[in-house]
């Protein structure tokens, strides 16, 4: 029986780890849950994940959320193509630039934070989008020099964990019209990443669930 993935084509923690399931080849039915619309606090997926987040996992009996430890847990059971390094510093630079992502930058910008901006603070448009310029700006230009200098990707010549946290947070910084002009290393690895044929089937545009206006670059 196949794993199914429960996500939502523009969410990031859910991009990462479609990615990760394309390039180990792993078969799964993915579920898509309508994070505008509230989806995400009935129905299967609340009973499953109490945090009412997205990607959750399911494999069999076992259940997993958190988009870096389900793409550990599908590390350690499907060995190949690695995404982790062997040698344990190179590992910690992976995890580095990875964690920068998931933990630093990409709450700041997710869903629920903006709603509680808009609601509780009375936050504009414009002063959301000024909140999401800000993070990103602090955050992209710390990790920009922990990149590889020659690449292709983030850390050298083998695809990593890195580049699946990468990739996906810059669809979200072009989505928020945040310019990268000043970031040619992250450009770099994007473009090499966007080479890649699983990197091509997780892209958000191209999910079932995906509005049509998305895979016509709308």
């Amino acid at each position: 029986m196949p794993m199914k993935l429960y996500g939502y084509w523009r969410s990031t923690a859910a991009h990462r780890v479609r990615i990760a399931l394309h390039l180990k080849g792993i078969p799964f039915e993915s579920i898509p849950v309508d994070l505008v619309h509230g989806a995400q606090h009935q129905g299967e997926l609340a009973a499953l994940n109490p945090q009412h987040l997205v990607p959750t996992l399911v494999d069999g009996t076992t259940v997993i959320s958190q988009s870096l430890a389900i793409v550990e847990y599908l590390e350690e059971r499907f060995a190949q193509p690695p995404l982790l390094p062997a040698n344990p510093a190179a590992r910690a630079r992976v995890r580095q630039i990875a964690l920068a992502v998931a933990t630093d930058l990409h709450p700041l910008n997710n869903l629920r934070v903006l709603r509680y901006l808009k609601t509780t603070f009375s936050a504009d448009p414009a002063m959301q989008q000024a909140w999401r310029h800000h993070w990103l700006a602090i955050e992209l230009a710390a990790i920009e020099p922990l990149l590889d200098a020659q690449g292709p990707y983030a850390t050298g010549s083998a695809v990593s964990l890195a580049d699946l946290c990468l990739v996906p947070q810059l669809f979200g910084a072009r989505r928020f019209d945040f310019p990268l002009a000043n970031f040619p290393r992250l450009l770099r690895v994007e473009a090499a990443c966007a080479r890649l044929p699983a990197f091509a089937q997780a892209r958000p545009e191209v999910q079932a669930d995906a509005p049509a206006e998305a895979a016509r670059g709308g």
